[in-house]
């Protein structure tokens, strides 16, 4: 059942819904929508029982909205380049934050709610956020600039977004407050219909905490990669069968490879010599063997150069030459050239090139970890969030390989958590990537909110909306400034006057 309308509102850059879902909840009569995603056009009208003719179109060719009393966007990320222009409301259309502050000046509803990913604060955009709040100054409106997570507000998600939120009337902009972040939250395990229990504080000392769900010094995830360590990361020499010596040797490289005494990079190979000077009883044939398991990979890394007077040599061929020095050429030296301009895949094809044409001869093979790009995880897994956890990554366009186990664990050392989690959750194969229910809860969607079948196309969607909770708290919070309250006369005047007018 519908409540009766409190207010009205227009709802750009719509997407499926997130700001209509709120704001209907809180008494909003939704008096049109705009978006051209047709994926996003159809979820939308099928949940919200809307006509496509309630579709006002493509921003940048709206000339005017019906009148209504607040005006949402979540307007998408863009470059931010609209900074410095300066050509008005009527002469800048086409960036959609000018479009949108066009449609604002125009329209001139009593507050507005707009989005965007958390780049906008970030030092580097200072210009640009500067740049729109003036704009909406100059519009006739008080607003302010507020960074919210969603997972204070009642979802299980990691989600950081600015959210600017302004009013025509000063003493409303004065009389918004937020409310405090819930301090009861939702978890993973909420979702799943499991029962979790907060761990016992380690016993042991725990490594670093990481960034995102941690209770009692226990992470609430598991990291799969080679190029950190901790109590909560998995390695590939975790999950091959490989034996204590092994593991000895991969340890040796974890821990001295971003030293600055083998190289200038972050994280430099070693050579074999380098390895025995930290391990005098390493053999070549060990190395070898971590290659063959698909855990190290040999690479060239240190040439002699001969003269190339005899070869005509290419553009690309002459840049990588001249970074040599001393007769030796270094691949430190290509990796961190930024202005040879090959790229990684660049600079491989012609050191080839070179080494066909007899020009340079490898001198030193090192050895470095065969995965070396930690976004991308170990054997298709990035992170697998336990139960217990009260946040799972932010849910973005593209899918991602994170994962949410299907079973809570009990640790009483940190030891324990790390082989309870590997018996219990990764060789069992007890985790598995989110279901669209559990997407639409996490942006606080009913778990029933209907998207299409294919899952790229509901990730996109989902990934792309606002979290219900948030716009929830916050049009409660628009609500309590009395902006929308009806009018009322003054005592002995025959005019009348609304709190937001």
């Amino acid at each position: 059942m519908e409540q009766e309308s409190k207010f009205t509102f227009v709802d750009l850059f719509s997407g499926i819904g997130g700001f209509r879902m709120a704001l209907a909840a809180n008494g909003g009569s939704c008096l049109g929508f705009s978006e051209i995603s047709r994926d996003a056009v159809e979820t939308y009208c099928d949940n919200f029982a809307e006509a496509s003719d309630g579709n006002l179109g493509d921003v940048r060719k709206i000339e005017a909205l019906p009148p209504h009393d607040l005006l949402t966007a979540g307007v998408p990320c863009q470059s931010w380049s609209i900074a410095g222009k300066n050509l008005g409301f009527d002469d800048d259309r086409g960036q959609l934050w000018n479009d949108t502050l066009y449609l604002l000046k125009q329209s001139r509803p009593k507050a507005f709610i707009f989005e965007n990913v958390k780049g906008l604060v970030d030092p580097r955009n200072e210009s640009a956020l500067g740049h729109i709040l003036e704009r909406i100054r100059e519009a006739g409106y008080h607003a302010r600039h507020h960074v919210i997570n969603s997972c204070d507000h009642g979802v299980p998600q990691n989600r950081v977004r600015v959210y600017i939120v302004g009013f025509r009337n000063k003493g409303c902009f004065e009389r918004f407050r937020l409310p405090p972040p819930l301090e009861a939250r939702k978890t993973l395990g909420d979702l799943l219909g499991i029962q979790t229990r907060v761990p016992a504080a380690a016993t042991a000392s725990p490594g670093r905490v990481m960034s995102l769900s941690s209770k009692n010094g226990f992470n609430d995830y598991f990291l799969f990669n080679d190029l950190r360590n901790g109590d909560t990361t998995i390695h590939s020499w975790d999950i091959l069968e490989t034996t204590d010596r092994q593991k000895h040797l991969c340890h040796l490289l974890l821990q001295n490879r971003r030293k600055r005494v083998y190289g200038r990079l972050d994280g430099n190979p070693l050579s074999l010599p380098h390895f025995q000077s930290l391990d005098p009883t390493v053999a070549l044939d060990e190395l070898l063997a971590l290659v063959d398991l698909g855990i190290l990979e040999a690479e060239e890394y240190l040439f002699d150069v001969a003269s190339p007077k005899r070869h005509a040599l290419a553009e690309e061929e002459s840049m990588v030459l001249a970074c040599a020095a001393g007769g030796q050429l270094v691949i430190d030296d290509l990796k961190g050239n930024r202005s040879l301009g090959l790229g990684r895949g660049g600079i491989a094809r012609t050191v080839e090139a070179l080494k066909e044409k007899g020009i340079i001869t490898c001198r030193e093979i090192r050895y470095d970890f065969k995965n070396t790009k930690i976004s991308t995880g170990l054997f298709g897994v990035n992170r697998i969030f336990l139960p217990s956890s009260d946040r799972f990554p932010t849910l973005v366009a593209s899918d991602t390989t994170d994962y949410i186990a299907l079973d809570d664990i009990e640790p009483t050392t940190t030891e324990d958590y790390r082989r309870q989690f590997l018996e219990k959750i990764y060789r069992s194969g007890r985790f598995r990537r989110i279901s669209k229910r559990e997407a639409c809860l996490m942006q606080g969607f009913p778990g029933e909110f209907r998207l299409p079948d294919a899952r790229a196309r509901w990730m996109k969607l989902v990934g792309n909306s606002v979290s219900v909770p948030v716009i929830d708290m916050l049009c409660k919070a628009i609500l309590e400034t009395g902006v929308f309250a009806p009018k009322t006369k003054k005592p002995g005047s025959r005019t009348s006057v609304a709190a937001g007018s």
